[in-house]
């Protein structure tokens, strides 16, 4: 962060009398960790760092590795501060944009490269009454304007309070499922991107709880309703601000060779990034279950919502805003782990000048199972264990995370497959006991 950005900070946090300055970063599972500082030391923070002890946060230093790290150092590059009210106390959340480390690497390698990683943000989820009662507020849908759509101004004071946190909001809207809503972050760098969807998603959460409800991220939350995703858009610039996805001489796709190495790339890793774009057991029921909007396959095409990457519609003169959509992760992923993972897929892609597999139609993906395959279209895992046996044995994934995140991760989705696979489910209940 530059000297002047700094200085900005400083002046608002004097100027807005803020008292309480709250520093988050996330954990390598994604969940959100944090700690306050006064602003007395946060000129500190931003010089130096903030230290504290890391051996209670999972997936960092443990007492046995002292030896090797003192302390871990909450730094940061950028910051962005923000006022807020809150039981009558003014407090600013700081949203640090503590880089994880592997996403921070493959940033440098694209730049190295000479690209730049832009990123937009659509998140999916559902408000219910509480933690524990997944029932529908509503019956309204997809983009419905309703007078019982009751989370209209939910969606309106969260959208406002994000504005207030420098996290720009495209649009925000009603989605499929009965209870469902989505929210577009406007495009920015990856790890600003990251920074966002991570800051928005706790807004979202915050406001619903003060609203009296409970904002839930949840895959697969109700049988019969659309499951949630984390669509991600994501474009290549030069250090010049050229679109390098930007194709003049292809007619109906509008995308470069690099863009289509790119593409490639990730398709050809498709199964092996699976674990960390849907990292849960619930992840899977979305996928297997999503009908025609959620990829099942390793595939691609214009205008196809289920496709793992869909090329959105090109409007004439907006060459900066060609891009390649992501439909496969969902908002339980961890988004800087996936924006690395993805964009060393794509690196790869274009180093290696991978070719795409043919276009997937509306009219290819009416196919069934065998005969997907039989045309030579690659699986995405359909559970947990299935994705995470790809990727223990991938070399890719463990040079692209580093050994520790990927043993890390590894052992405690491991963990988690395990206590699912011993839990009794009210379905077994339901079609045996009584009939035993």
């Amino acid at each position: 962060m530059n000297q002047q950005n700094i200085d900005y900070v400083l002046r608002s946090v004097e100027q807005r009398d803020i008292r309480f300055v709250r520093l988050w970063f996330v954990d390598i599972l994604g969940r959100l960790k944090n700690f306050a500082i006064s602003p007395e030391d946060l000129e500190v923070a931003f010089e130096e760092g903030i230290g504290f002890d890391g051996s209670a946060i999972e997936g960092f230093a443990t007492e046995e590795n002292y030896k090797h790290f003192d302390e871990i150092a909450a730094l940061y590059d950028e910051a962005k501060a923000a006022a807020a009210e809150e039981d009558k106390q003014k407090e600013a959340r700081l949203a640090e944009k503590r880089a994880e480390e592997e996403a921070e690497l493959a940033r440098r390698k694209a730049e190295k490269a000479g690209y730049l990683l832009n990123v937009g943000a659509e998140l999916e989820y559902y408000y219910f009454p509480d933690e524990h009662t997944p029932e529908p507020l509503d019956n309204v849908g997809y983009f419905d304007l309703s007078v019982s759509d009751a989370a209209r101004d939910l969606r309106r004071n969260t959208v406002l309070t994000l504005e207030k946190m420098s996290v720009p909001v495209e649009y925000t809207f009603h989605a499929a499922g009965r209870s469902q809503h989505g929210m577009s972050l406007r495009h920015a760098e990856a790890l600003s991107m990251s920074d966002a969807i991570t800051t928005a998603k706790l807004i979202i959460k915050q406001q619903a709880y003060e609203s009296g409800c409970h904002a839930s991220f949840m895959p697969k939350p109700l049988a019969g309703e659309d499951g949630s995703a984390m669509f991600l858009c994501q474009s290549l610039f030069d250090h010049d601000g050229n679109n390098v996805f930007w194709g003049e001489g292809d007619e109906k796709y509008h995308l470069s060779d690099v863009a289509k190495h790119y593409m490639a790339g990730i398709l050809a890793h498709a199964r092996e990034i699976s674990a960390i774009t849907n990292p849960t057991v619930n992840s899977y029921k979305r996928i297997t279950t999503g009908g025609d909007s959620v990829p099942q396959y390793a595939t691609w095409g214009l205008r196809n919502r289920a496709s793992m990457v869909r090329i959105p519609v090109y409007k004439p003169g907006k060459q900066l805003s060609t891009r390649i959509e992501l439909r496969s992760p969902d908002p339980m992923a961890n988004p800087y782990l996936v924006n690395a993972v993805t964009l060393a897929a794509g690196l790869d892609g274009i180093e290696r000048k991978l070719e795409l597999p043919p276009e997937a139609t509306a009219e290819t993906l009416k196919l069934t199972d065998r005969q997907m395959l039989e045309a030579g279209y690659t699986p995405l895992p359909r559970s947990l264990k299935e994705a995470l046996d790809v990727f223990e044995d991938s070399q890719f994934m463990k040079d692209a995370l580093g050994e520790h995140i990927h043993s890390f991760f590894l052992k405690k989705k491991r963990d988690e497959w395990h206590k699912f696979e011993s839990t009794i489910t009210e379905w077994e209940i339901k079609h045996y006991l009584a009939n035993s």
